[in-house]
């Protein structure tokens, strides 16, 4: 049977996990990282791998920026749980043709990305390969008080995401198609940043936080399954740029669909009380409901979603 035939990537993870039974696993496989208790604070672990061809191409990436996007996709499933970076593993697959200016640059990346939002690189392991990949494991930790999961939404919460959505996905199809122009929407795939600044302010109110890896309709519906709730999401609600819109007309696309479905903005969507509407920074885009399922309202039109975000191994 083929992982398509299965149901894809989220089927796949479904039928290999095993839950472990050590007390001292807080959250382990299906959050944006797993939470171990170690002493006054919890530990966060994540992993992201990046493959060429897949995540990235040397034809439109440079070596920093490479290096960037690894670094804070990691960073940014730390900044979800409310934490903050402390430790990075790195290892590389590298082809024979790689040369060592390329990876000094994805080094450089990495680096950078360090300094500016926290972590250090502390060690890893390289091997060879018919393409360049790129496995980053971090560790953080979180206050306990401040520690957010996708498991605490509850029916009357608000949905708000930190910032402007689709901008990656735009970016990533200008950048295939060898569009010219619209190179701030462009750096959006290729100079992505966590949000730990919204982080800092949220994680102490919100009810259940996630970062836009794979489109906003795909978090809000893996915060529903692991809360157990439904969720409105209001489409024209949804903060999309003005450049972004016009770079998703001239693809002949919709920006919606790069919002909801696209991915790698990297920004967070997370669940607050009523009582706090208008209290925290972002935009409020939807509602969590009691019913199941997860209905988006364009003007009189109320559909429910089948289609979600991106899917390594769905046909």
């Amino acid at each position: 049977m083929k992982i398509s035939e299965l149901g894809g990537e989220f089927k796949l993870i479904e039928r290999l996990t095993r839950k472990s039974d050590d007390p001292n696993i807080i959250v382990d496989v299906g959050d944006d990282a797993a939470v171990i208790r170690m002493g006054e604070k919890y530990l966060l672990l994540t992993t992201d791998m990046l493959c060429e061809g897949d995540h990235f191409s040397l034809d439109y990436f440079t070596p920093r920026q490479i290096g960037i996007k690894a670094m804070v996709s990691n960073q940014s499933d730390i900044a979800a749980m409310g934490g903050t970076p402390l430790y990075a593993l790195v290892s590389l697959a590298l082809t024979e043709n790689t040369n060592v200016e390329t990876i000094e640059g994805i080094y450089e990346g990495m680096y950078f990305a360090c300094r500016e939002y926290g972590g250090s690189i502390i060690g890893g392991d390289t091997t060879h390969s018919n393409q360049v990949i790129i496995s980053l494991t971090l560790i953080g930790e979180v206050e306990r008080s401040r520690l957010v999961t996708r498991a605490g939404a509850k029916p009357g919460d608000l949905i708000y995401v930190s910032g402007q959505l689709g901008g990656s996905t735009a970016g990533l199809n200008l950048h295939r198609q060898d569009i010219k122009g619209f190179d701030r929407v462009k750096l959006m795939h290729t100079e992505p940043f966590p949000r730990f600044d919204i982080s800092a302010q949220v994680s102490a109110s919100a009810t259940a936080m996630e970062d836009v890896s794979d489109g906003l309709a795909s978090e809000i519906r893996n915060i529903c399954e692991a809360s157990k709730t439904g969720a409105l999401i209001y489409a024209d609600k949804v903060p999309i740029e003005a450049e972004v819109s016009d770079a998703a007309a001239k693809l002949g696309q919709s920006a919606l669909d790069y919002a909801l479905y696209g991915g790698e903005d990297f920004e967070l969507v997370y669940t607050v009380p009523p009582n706090l509407k208008g209290k925290v920074p972002g935009y409020l885009v939807g509602e969590i409901t009691k019913k199941k399922g997860i209905i988006l309202i364009e003007g009189e039109a109320r559909s429910q979603l089948t289609r979600f975000g991106y899917d390594h191994f769905r046909e």
